[in-house]
């Protein structure tokens, strides 16, 4: 057998946009270390198969439905986290979304969403961490960078 390049056992991670793609490879990845894992999207319906495959991993998880792009389900996330799994000590901002056509033919509402999700709900979801993992003695924030992101940085240079 391997050996694990870290230990998450008794760490409980949140990941938003964590019931598909990325993110599920993510929280899998965090679960085969031994952390419990909330996984946050607004797809309930993918949430079956993912919770399956956390589970067949040995990990302790649930599925959280919200909307990242609010504050106030931001909070319920953080708090629903710490309520069902006891803590929250990673918190993974994967959620994301594109639009698949070229920058200079979105609506404004269309740049607002992509923003609000792949943006906006990384600073609300950290602000409303910050408390509950300041008290537990600190936490985890990592970095992500979408795909989507790198591609509408390329496709606007000129």
């Amino acid at each position: 057998m391997p050996a694990k390049l870290f230990d998450l056992t008794g760490k409980v991670a949140l990941v938003t946009g964590g019931n598909g793609g990325i993110g599920l490879g993510m929280a899998q990845g965090m679960a085969s270390c031994g952390a419990s894992i909330a996984i946050a999207g607004r797809n309930a319906e993918k949430a079956g198969p993912a919770l399956a495959s956390l589970r067949e991993l040995g990990a302790r998880c649930t599925f959280l439905e919200g909307d990242v792009t609010k504050k106030a389900a931001c909070v319920k996330l953080v708090a629903d986290t710490v309520q069902q799994l006891g803590r929250i000590d990673i918190l993974v901002n994967n959620a994301g979304t594109a639009i698949r056509k070229m920058p200079q033919e979105y609506s404004e509402d269309e740049w607002r969403e992509v923003l609000d999700t792949n943006l906006t709900s990384a600073f609300l979801c950290s602000q409303a961490a910050y408390a509950p993992m300041k008290a537990a003695g600190g936490g985890k924030i990592p970095g992500d960078i979408h795909k989507e992101n790198i591609e509408l940085r390329k496709s606007t240079i000129i």
